[in-house]
C-alpha cells in the first residue's frame, strides 16, 4: 500500500462553474489554502482542511458510459478535480474491487454522477425517481436501495512520471474505501466523516494515460456517524445523503510542495487606523535530496520573500510578520463590513515556491481585514461588534438542497434575497456549504456563524434525550478532525464571525478541548460559542445565547414581551412556525386532493410539514387563522388570510428585536429567524419557498428591516422610528392614522422634528390611545414617515383588533406559548374589492436581466383601502411566475387617491423578454396587464 500522508496540500483552483439557468458562466473563484493540524491519533490518518470546492456538475439525465478522464498537468494551478463519477449499487456489482478500481473497467448500466453528487441526486438527474418535491413522490423511493455501499468510479489521465501526485477530498458521506488502478490505499475506518480532509500520496500507483480511482462508499446514518442529518426540517432523504458531497482533487507537484498559505490579521479598533498581517505557510520537501526552495510573493500591498533549505521529507512552517517584513503593518486598510454598515473589499494572498529556478507549487487565496468580538453583555448575552461598532444580528437559518446538490446560480439568487431582506447574518447548524457559499457571503457582505449540528451522532455523547449515539475514540478523532479542516476551510473568510462547537446541547470537557486543540492550531481568530441554547462548556464558559423558542404559532403581540422567545438577548434559532407558501408554490407540490385537505382538515398530518410528531400537523396554526381572521371558505381564501397572518407575525419579530436592541435594560443583541428557506418544498420555517417565490413572512420581514423605519409596539402602543444606516437623521414628521375597514378616518396625529442617531431607535411622543370613540373591533393604522420636504421615507399599515391575543404563558413549553384567546380581525372580511389602476413597463438590461416598473393607483372610487396589495410577475400566459425577482416594494396598501410605483428586477423573460404583470391581494381586484 502505497503510503498515507498528513499534510495539507497547496492551494488549488476552483474549475469554471457549469453554465447557470441566467445562461452565462460566472468567473472562476480563487484558489484557497488551509492550516493542517498534525495528529498521529486522528484515525491513523493526519486530516486537513477540506479543499476548496467547485461547484458540481450540469444537471440532467444521467447516461450509461465512461464520465471524460480529466487531464492532470503540473505546474501552476495543477490541482484538477474529477470531472464526475459513474456510479453503482454493490449489490449489482459482483467483481473484485480490483477489477472495479482498474482502468477500462466496463461501466454500462452504471449511472453517471456530478463530481459532488449523493447517490440520489445522481438518480435524480437519471430521471430514475419521479420529482421527490411534489406530494408524497419521495415515499416512493425504496430506501432498502441504500442500505448497501455504493461504488463510485473516475478516471483521470497524466503525463509523465516526475511529479508527486497526490488524491485530495473531503465530503464522503458517511465512509469509504478507497483505490487506485486496483490497489487499496485507504480503508473506511480511516475515510470516515463528511467534514474529514484526507490527502492520500498515489505517486507510487500513478502511470502515464489513464488512471482509475474508486470510492466504495458506506451507507449514511447521522445518528451513528458525524455526517449530515436532516432532524425536523423535512421528510429525509432516502439515500441518508451517502456519496461524495465535495470535489476530488488530483493534484501534481515539483519537489517542494506549499500548503496552508493564509494570513493572521490583527486590526486596530476602534480607530481602524492600522492593521497588522502575519503570514504562515507551510514548506515539505518531497524529494530524496536536501533543496534550497525560494518562498515569495504578496500579501495585499507587502512583497516577502525568503529562502529555506529542507533536508528530504522534512517539513517547516514560513512565518512573515511585520517586524520582518515592514510592508505587512498596513495604514489605513480597507476595512471590510457587513452589508449595510460599508463595504466588502477583499486583499489577496499569492505565494510561489520555486527550486533551482523552476515553480514547485504555488497557493492563491482572498482574505479581509475586519474584527470581530462577541462579548457578554450584563444580562449574559453575546453582543457582536464588528470592527469596534456594536451590531444587532438580524439573521435566518440556512438550508441546503436537500439532497446536497450545489447549484451557484441558486445559491446567488437566495444570496441576494437575503440582502433584499434587510439580513445580515445566516446561521448554518450543520451543513456547511462549500467555499463558493462563503465567497458568496463575502461579497454580499452576509454575516456567517457556521456550526455543528444538534440532535443526532454530532450530540450524542451529551445530549441523551436525542437519537445521537455516543462517541467511541474513532468518533472523538473524526469530530476533531473535522473541526480543524472546517477550521482552516473558513478562517479566511471575513463573513465567517463565530463557530458553534454545540448547538442543542453543549460539548462536554473532553470533546470541547478536542474543538478548541483544533481551533487554535488553525489560528482560529473569531469567537467560539459553546452552544446555541443556553448551555456553558467548561473552558469558553458562557454561550450568552439562547433556543427557546418558539418554533410554531404565536400571536405578533408575542415577540415584544422580554420573557420566553421574546426580543431580548440572542435568540439563535425562533419563529412563529408555519410559513405557508403562495397558491402558485402550493399549485406546483401538491395534488388537488391534498389541497382540499389542506384548507379543509386543519389537523391533518402534512407530509410537507415535518417527520416530528410535535410538527406534523398545521394544527396550531390553523386554528389561530381560523380564530383571529374566521374559517377559510376555499382554497384561496385560506391563502390569502396565511399571507396576512405571516406578513403581521415576521413583521412583528423583527420589528420586537429592531426596537429593543437600544433598550437599556436586557437589550435584544440577535435574532436567527428559523429559517431561512427549506431544503425541500415546505409549509413551515421559510422566508422564500423551495422555487424562489415570495409570500407574506417575506414581505414582512422585507418591511421590518428596511433603512429608515416607522413602526407600531404591539406591547405598550407607541410608534417607534428605527434607523438601520450609518448616518444619523432628524427633522422628521411621524403622522398615525386610524381607520375602519370601509376607510372612516377615526383617529389622527402628527409630530414633527424627530431626529434618529446612526443605527439607533427612536420612541416618538405618539401613543395610540388604548380606546377610540366609535372605533371597530377590527381597524387599520397607517403609520407614516416624512421628512422636511414632505417626501414619503416610509409607510407601514397594521391590521389590529380592540380585543388583544390572550397568551398563557404558564404552559408554556419549547416550542410554542398557547393562546387562550385570539384578537379579532374578522370586521377584514368586510371590506369590498378594490379596482385598482395599473400600469407596467419593462426595461431590458445587459446580461439577461429586466426591470420592470409598476405603477398602481387607487381610483377612489370607494373609500375603502386596498390592503396588502400582492404584485407578482407571470409569463405571457399568466400562469407561470418570474422567478427570481427583486421588489424595490411588495405587499403595499393604497388609500384612495393614493399611487405608488414599484420596481422589480429579474431575468429576462421569453422571446419577447417581457413578463406580465398579476396584481391581487387581500381586497384588491385580480387583474393581469402587459409590461410593454
Amino acid at each position: 500500500m502505497p503510503q498515507q500522508l498528513g499534510r495539507v496540500s497547496p492551494c488549488r483552483p476552483g474549475s469554471p462553474f457549469p453554465s447557470s439557468p441566467a445562461g452565462g458562466p460566472p468567473p472562476r473563484r480563487a484558489r484557497v489554502c488551509g492550516r493542517s493540524v498534525a495528529s498521529a491519533a486522528l484515525l491513523g490518518l493526519l486530516v486537513f482542511l477540506a479543499p476548496a470546492l467547485t461547484p458540481a456538475g450540469p444537471t440532467g439525465r444521467a447516461v450509461s458510459g465512461p464520465s471524460a478522464a480529466a487531464a492532470v498537468t503540473v505546474g501552476h494551478d495543477s490541482d484538477t478535480p474529477l470531472a464526475g463519477f459513474m456510479i453503482q449499487s454493490t449489490a449489482l456489482v459482483t467483481d473484485p474491487a480490483a477489477e472495479v478500481s482498474s482502468p477500462g473497467y466496463p461501466t454500462t448500466g452504471w449511472h453517471r454522477a456530478g463530481p459532488r453528487s449523493t447517490v440520489l441526486a445522481a438518480l435524480l438527474a437519471a430521471g430514475i425517481h419521479p420529482d421527490p418535491f411534489h406530494s408524497t413522490n419521495q415515499k416512493l423511493i425504496p430506501a432498502a436501495d441504500f442500505t448497501v455501499p455504493w461504488w463510485y468510479r473516475s478516471d483521470f489521465s497524466v503525463d509523465g512520471r516526475e511529479a508527486r501526485t497526490y488524491l485530495d477530498f473531503s465530503g464522503v458521506t458517511s465512509a469509504a474505501d478507497v483505490f487506485v488502478n486496483g490497489r487499496g490505499i485507504a480503508t473506511a475506518g480511516t475515510v470516515a466523516g463528511t467534514y474529514t480532509r484526507h490527502e492520500l500520496d498515489i505517486t507510487a500507483l500513478t502511470r502515464p494515460g489513464t488512471n482509475t480511482v474508486a470510492f466504495r462508499v458506506r451507507p449514511n446514518d447521522p445518528r451513528k456517524h458525524l455526517t449530515v442529518g436532516w432532524l425536523d426540517w423535512l421528510q429525509p432523504p432516502p439515500d441518508r445523503n451517502m456519496g461524495i458531497v465535495r470535489d476530488v482533487l488530483v493534484r501534481r507537484s515539483g519537489p517542494v510542495v506549499l500548503g496552508d498559505a493564509h494570513v493572521v490579521t490583527d486590526l486596530a479598533v476602534p480607530s481602524l487606523a492600522s492593521a497588522d498581517l502575519t503570514v504562515k505557510a507551510d514548506l515539505r520537501n518531497d524529494s530524496p535530496r536536501t533543496v534550497t526552495a525560494l518562498l515569495s510573493g504578496r500579501a495585499g500591498p507587502a512583497s516577502l520573500s525568503r529562502q529555506v533549505t529542507l533536508t528530504p521529507g522534512e517539513s517547516r512552517t514560513v512565518v512573515y510578520s511585520p517586524a520582518d517584513h515592514p510592508g505587512l503593518h498596513i495604514p489605513s486598510p480597507r476595512v471590510w463590513w457587513p452589508a449595510g454598515m460599508g463595504g466588502q473589499p477583499l486583499y489577496d494572498l499569492d505565494l510561489t515556491v520555486t527550486v533551482d529556478g523552476a515553480a514547485s507549487d504555488t497557493a492563491h487565496t482572498a482574505f479581509g481585514i475586519r474584527d470581530v468580538q462577541a462579548p457578554i453583555n450584563a444580562d449574559g448575552a453575546r453582543q457582536y461588534r464588528i470592527n469596534g461598532r456594536p451590531l444587532l444580528v438580524k439573521g435566518a437559518g440556512w438550508a441546503p438542497d436537500e439532497f446536497l446538490r450545489w447549484d451557484p446560480a441558486y445559491a446567488e439568487d437566495r444570496m441576494q434575497y437575503v440582502r433584499d431582506l434587510g439580513l445580515n447574518t445566516l446561521r448554518l447548524e450543520g451543513h456547511l456549504e462549500p467555499d463558493e457559499f462563503f465567497d458568496l457571503a463575502d461579497r454580499y457582505g452576509i454575516l456567517t456563524i457556521p456550526g455543528w449540528e444538534c440532535c443526532d451522532k454530532w450530540e450524542g455523547e451529551v445530549n441523551r434525550s436525542e437519537s445521537g449515539e455516543v462517541w467511541d475514540a474513532a468518533d472523538h478523532a473524526v469530530a476533531q478532525a473535522s473541526m480543524a479542516a472546517e477550521a482552516a476551510r473558513l478562517r479566511h473568510h471575513p463573513s465567517v464571525i463565530s463557530f458553534l462547537i454545540g448547538s442543542d446541547a453543549a460539548p462536554n470537557a473532553e470533546i470541547e478541548s478536542e474543538y478548541l486543540q483544533a481551533l487554535r492550531a488553525a489560528d482560529w481568530s473569531v469567537p467560539v460559542i459553546p452552544s446555541a441554547s443556553g448551555k456553558p462548556t467548561p473552558v469558553t464558559g458562557p454561550s450568552g445565547m439562547r433556543m427557546t423558542g418558539p418554533y410554531d404559532w404565536v400571536p405578533p403581540g408575542y415577540w415584544y414581551d422580554k420573557r420566553d422567545g421574546g426580543a431580548t438577548g440572542f435568540n439563535s434559532e425562533t419563529s412563529a412556525g408555519p410559513s405557508i407558501p403562495t397558491l402558485d408554490t402550493l399549485r406546483r407540490m401538491l395534488t388537488p386532493a391534498e389541497l382540499e385537505t389542506l384548507w379543509k382538515q386543519p389537523s391533518a398530518p402534512q407530509y410537507h410539514r415535518s417527520p416530528s410528531p410535535t410538527f406534523s400537523t398545521l394544527k396550531l396554526y390553523n386554528a389561530a387563522l381560523a380564530g383571529r381572521y374566521g374559517r377559510p371558505t376555499d382554497l384561496g381564501d385560506y391563502v390569502r388570510k396565511a399571507q396576512l397572518a405571516q406578513y403581521e407575525n415576521v413583521r412583528a419579530q423583527f420589528e420586537a428585536y429592531s426596537r429593543n436592541a437600544k433598550d437599556t435594560t436586557a437589550p435584544a443583541t440577535g435574532v436567527i429567524h428559523w429559517m431561512l428557506n427549506s431544503g425541500w418544498t415546505s409549509l413551515h420555517w421559510q422566508l422564500i419557498d423551495r422555487y424562489l417565490d415570495q409570500n407574506g413572512a417575506y414581505f414582512g420581514a422585507k418591511k421590518a428591516n428596511e433603512p429608515l423605519h416607522i413602526q407600531y409596539g404591539y406591547d405598550n402602543r407607541t410608534v417607534s422610528i428605527v434607523n438601520n444606516r450609518t448616518t444619523a437623521v432628524s427633522g422628521l414628521n411621524a403622522r398615525v392614522t386610524l381607520y375602519h375597514t370601509d376607510g372612516t378616518e377615526k383617529y389622527d396625529r402628527t409630530v414633527t422634528g424627530v431626529g434618529v442617531e446612526a443605527r439607533g431607535v427612536t420612541t416618538t411622543p405618539l401613543t395610540l390611545p388604548a380606546t377610540v370613540p366609535g372605533l371597530a373591533g377590527t381597524y387599520l393604522a397607517r403609520l407614516v414617515l416624512t421628512d422636511t420636504a414632505g417626501r414619503e421615507l416610509s409607510r407601514n399599515v397594521y391590521w389590529l383588533s380592540t380585543r388583544n391575543d390572550v397568551l398563557d404563558h404558564a404552559k408554556t413549553d419549547w416550542y410554542h406559548t398557547p393562546t387562550t384567546s385570539y384578537a379579532d380581525l374578522t370586521g377584514l372580511n368586510s371590506m369590498p374589492q378594490v379596482a385598482l389602476d395599473v400600469t407596467a413597463t419593462t426595461a431590458v438590461a445587459e446580461a439577461g436581466t429586466a426591470t420592470t416598473t409598476v405603477t398602481l393607483r387607487h381610483p377612489g372610487t370607494t373609500n375603502t383601502p386596498a390592503l396588502l396589495t400582492d404584485v407578482d410577475l407571470v409569463s405571457a400566459d399568466g400562469r407561470t411566475p418570474v422567478l427570481p425577482v427583486r421588489w424595490s416594494d411588495n405587499h403595499i396598501s393604497l388609500w384612495p387617491g393614493e399611487s405608488a410605483t414599484l420596481q422589480a428586477t429579474h431575468r429576462t423573460v421569453g422571446p419577447d423578454r417581457t413578463p406580465r404583470v398579476r396584481v391581487s391581494g387581500w381586497n384588491a381586484r385580480a387583474v393581469t396587464v402587459p409590461s410593454d
